[in-house]
């Protein structure tokens, strides 16, 4: 999150931010394990209220996408890539899905995963951490969004698209995200 500020031109709003989620103590010393995800949680809404609507959906769908280079980078051996990046795109989304659905504590933190993979791939998400008391006109989940728009276009597609069609801050029954 301090580098999507800080690339987005934000970088004056990390403090009050930061401090807004309580997680001030993050700016001089970025966590290197996990973290409870209410702090995370808080540190999305801190964003969505210091900045106006556009802004805080780019700052997060930024942050997103710096979380996948980190996951392709550190969590998915090099090998898997490379199998991947050479199998046709509907078995490597199929294999990007039964991954994503085998370590779904990263991606779903308390909430509920599930995934139904094919044309199109639906990923979901029931009691999302990052939605908790959160209320709002339009989806909200820019950064998970983002994670899975740049996983799979890495990984299977690079003409892939991501879209939330449903969220539970607009009073959805869960986060949905269609993968095209």
């Amino acid at each position: 999150m301090i580098a999507a500020l800080t690339r987005a031109g934000h970088q004056r709003h990390a403090v009050p931010i930061f401090a807004a989620a309580g997680a001030a103590d993050w700016l001089a010393a970025p966590p290197t394990t996990m973290v409870d995800e209410r702090r995370v949680a808080q540190l999305h809404q801190a964003v969505r209220a210091t900045l106006g609507p556009a802004e805080a959906l780019a700052v997060l769908a930024g942050a997103g996408r710096l979380t996948a280079d980190y996951i392709l980078a550190v969590r998915i051996p090099r090998p898997a890539h490379a199998i991947m990046m050479r199998l046709p795109a509907g078995l490597a989304g199929r294999l990007l899905v039964s991954a994503i659905r085998a370590h779904a504590w990263t991606f779903a933190g308390s909430g509920r995963f599930s995934a139904r993979a094919g044309t199109p791939t639906v990923l979901e998400i029931s009691a999302n951490p990052l939605c908790a008391g959160g209320r709002a006109a339009a989806p909200t989940c820019a950064w998970r969004a983002a994670v899975y728009q740049r996983l799979f276009e890495v990984l299977v597609s690079p003409a892939v698209r991501v879209a939330e069609t449903a969220c539970e801050a607009c009073g959805d029954a869960c986060c949905r995200f269609v993968v095209d």
